[in-house]
């Protein structure tokens, strides 16, 4: 691929420090619109110009692409067209004036209170797996991490004596509080059952598989997937349900955004604001389902 996509790669990683997640969903984008300037354009990525991404727009809506999608792939093209003009690599933007794809802006689910619990209570503390799972989803729920940093952790990244954990996401870090129902998990998984999992000495993971390594994503993933059939709740539950969750209710209880800005590890509050609107929207269902005049 062009020396401008490999720079640009290099640049997210390196330079930016951008998460893996976020550089795997840029790079998809971009390596999506490679293919499609290969097999429809026949030119150089260095040579697009604004019709083409306009072509490509449209191609992608010929193939039935959302909205989303395609004001996400756009977004991944202006990136790294803006960082190819300011290397060098290209005289202007071609995506600088094109048209955003309007689209709706969704809500993030949440959970209420009760279908958290139910959640939670579904790890039967029997075995190890029962405690290592109930102590990733006690961790998950009292700080809202993303789980790429959940899994991401190691053992000393956890303070039981002070009820906090250090994180890391986004190139910045983070402490978060760990309320004690938390703690007394994190302990008995730490002091019992964690020694017995581990595979070696050098392993530093807090969270293990049954294999003694280091969780994966699609590991914890059929982990809450599991656990969410179990509880029998009518919703699509993902790892991030359970930091919408904490964010929402949160704010519910009387947090300040700002505060809640920093436990997330958001740069920007916009991204944080989004969960006012999310109580807003349940105070106004509540409103329109218990008033007796509604």
């Amino acid at each position: 691929m062009a020396d401008l996509v490999f720079e640009y790669e290099h640049f997210l990683l390196n330079i930016k420090h951008a998460s893996a997640n976020t550089v795997a969903s840029y790079m998809r984008d971009i390596r999506q619109f490679h293919t499609y300037l290969n097999s429809f354009e026949t030119i150089a990525i260095e040579m697009v110009d604004r019709e083409c991404i306009c072509r490509y727009t449209q191609y992608l809506n010929s193939v039935g692409k959302s909205n989303a999608t395609i004001a996400r792939s756009i977004a991944s093209l202006k990136s790294l067209f803006s960082y190819g003009v300011s290397e060098g690599f290209v005289n202007a933007n071609p995506v600088f004036e094109i048209p955003q794809q309007k689209t709706e802006k969704k809500l993030p689910q949440i959970l209420t209170g009760r279908e958290v619990e139910k959640l939670l209570e579904q790890p039967q503390c029997t075995d190890m797996k029962g405690y290592r799972d109930k102590a990733m989803l006690e961790m998950l729920y009292a700080t809202g991490m993303r789980v790429s940093e959940m899994i991401a952790l190691n053992v000393s990244d956890v303070n039981l004596a002070g009820s906090y954990v250090k994180c890391e996401g986004n190139g910045k870090h983070r402490i978060i509080p760990l309320y004690q129902a938390a703690v007394r998990a994190l302990m008995h998984y730490l002091n019992d059952i964690r020694p017995k999992m581990v595979s070696g000495p050098n392993e530093e993971a807090l969270f293990l598989n049954m294999s003694g390594d280091r969780m994966t994503r699609q590991g914890f993933w059929k982990i809450i997937k599991h656990y969410q059939e179990m509880a029998q709740i009518n919703k699509d539950i993902t790892p991030h349900t359970l930091r919408h969750s904490f964010a929402a209710h949160l704010l519910e209880n009387g947090a300040d955004l700002h505060s809640l800005q920093e436990m997330l590890g958001h740069s920007d509050i916009s991204s944080t604001q989004i969960y006012a609107q999310v109580v807003k929207q349940n105070l106004k269902t509540v409103y329109n389902k218990f008033h007796p005049r509604a």
